[in-house]
């Protein structure tokens, strides 16, 4: 007998991937067989009755003669659910419901142990202060997952013939190679030492995919991979490097400038004395991509500041600024001003349009929950006018004021600044544009002098 997957199905019925998964999970295909993560549907299937018809739900068993049921159908169908502990490391942490049609959480169980539950997910006033809150908790979890807007990530989908990232999740336990948490199926006997990512080799099935490679065999690819859980809409993904743990991300746009941008703030960072996570770059088929090793530890964890500023509730009277370094002191994170203005400098010099609250973070001990600080700065490559003609021009800034003007007098102290450390930085970035093919010695020269003038208004500023 002779198979076809999802994506073939939908191409001969005249259907989305996403209706012909959800005609499988429902059983409207006639025949058609799980195997692992993928469907596995019979050449010769039927089409299968439009699971909104009433001929469908008489015969699936789901129509309701009482006239005051409106449950959805598209909603309830298909209804197997994975039963699970949310763990931290190895310590439970509470018992959650996982629906494996859409991948989200159905609810939670018994709470273990509140302190390690995902920060952020708990209410922080009134009766129920300290208590889960469902749309949180479901939030941070389906936040776990690929961006929809990751470039190539629908052909992913497409190939494995499911519908939503979130039902990747699954596939890998909800591991990431940013924190420790995790999911352990009910009876598995599963242990984070025996599934990490950190110690142990992972599937580079999804990163391939996303790299535009046909899998040999779908019916063998392999989901446990941390490419399940990366953040961001560059195309990227986790590869093994003399047993390092090395993130490997591109560029975009007529320039495909980012993966450069990264090694030139690098450059920047390291002459003043900036805390910052190292990038090199490397090209594959022409293309250029930046490389980076995984700064977090088997022992620690990246919190996102869009966690950290939920901690505690916004004042009227506080900026977003003030309101963070007020969850950030709340929690006890040390030395975060003078860090964080730090990197606003940095911004302010590369004129960084994405330092949004995911593109930076704080770092604890992932047993003992002690803050050890802000994290180094990463995640700046799309900066520099990366994706525009217009070099010199002002850009958006984030995340705390609309314009890089304003949101560097948020800087209260510049003394450690030294624009002497700078001489010649232009030198290098003309240097490090040089290597791409896409950007012309004109523009290579204009961003190199407009950084110059930039870190120079810096330097009228301490004076």
């Amino acid at each position: 007998m002779e198979y076809m997957t999802t994506k073939q199905a939908a191409e001969k019925w005249n259907m989305s991937v996403r209706q012909v998964q959800f005609a499988c999970e429902g059983g409207r295909v006639e025949g058609a067989i799980r195997a692992g993560h993928i469907w596995l549907i019979n050449n010769d299937a039927p089409k299968p009755i439009d699971g909104r018809t009433k001929a469908a739900k008489v015969a699936s068993g789901n129509l309701k003669q009482d006239k005051n049921n409106i449950t959805d159908y598209s909603v309830s169908q298909g209804g197997s659910q994975m039963n699970c502990t949310l763990m931290h490391k190895n310590i439970p942490v509470a018992e959650l419901v996982i629906s494996e049609y859409n991948g989200n959480i159905e609810r939670h169980g018994v709470v273990h142990n509140a302190a390690h539950l995902p920060l952020g997910t708990t209410a922080i006033s009134g009766k129920d202060a300290g208590r889960i809150i469902p749309f949180n908790l479901n939030e941070w979890w389906t936040g776990r997952s690929i961006p929809a807007s990751r470039d190539g990530i629908r052909d992913v989908l497409e190939t494995l013939g499911i519908y939503s990232t979130a039902l990747l999740l699954t596939k890998c336990y909800g591991l990431s190679l940013s924190d420790q948490y995790w999911i352990c199926p009910k009876d598995s006997g599963l242990t984070w030492e025996t599934v990490n990512f950190f110690h142990n080799d992972f599937s580079k099935d999804i990163g391939e995919i996303l790299f535009g490679h046909e899998p040999a065999d779908i019916a063998r690819i392999s989901l446990m991979s941390p490419d399940n859980t990366s953040d961001g809409w560059l195309k990227k993904k986790w590869i093994i490097v003399d047993g390092k743990r090395i993130l490997m991300k591109g560029g975009s746009g007529v320039y495909q400038q980012e993966p450069f941008n990264e090694v030139i703030a690098c450059a920047i960072m390291k002459r003043l004395g900036i805390p910052h996570i190292e990038y090199t770059l490397t090209f594959d088929n022409g293309k250029p991509y930046s490389l980076c090793e995984n700064f977090i530890t088997p022992d620690t964890e990246l919190v996102p500041a869009w966690r950290v500023k939920e901690v505690v509730k916004k004042d009227n009277r506080d900026s977003n600024y003030t309101h963070l370094l007020r969850c950030c002191d709340t929690l006890g994170i040390p030395n975060v001003k003078a860090s964080l203005d730090k990197m606003l400098v940095l911004d302010y010099i590369i004129l960084n349009e994405d330092r949004h609250y995911n593109n930076f973070g704080f770092i604890r001990n992932a047993e003992t929950l002690e803050w050890i600080g802000l994290a180094p700065v990463f995640d700046s490559g799309t900066s520099l006018w990366h994706n525009t003609q217009r070099v010199g021009s002002d850009m958006d800034s984030k995340p705390f004021r609309s314009t890089h003007a304003e949101q560097i007098k948020l800087v209260e102290d510049l003394s450690w600044f030294d624009a002497k450390k700078l001489d010649g930085i232009d030198g290098d970035i003309v240097e490090i544009l040089s290597r791409s093919e896409d950007v012309d010695e004109t523009r290579r020269a204009r961003i190199a002098s407009a950084v110059k003038e930039r870190y120079e208004q810096i330097d009228k500023l301490k004076n």
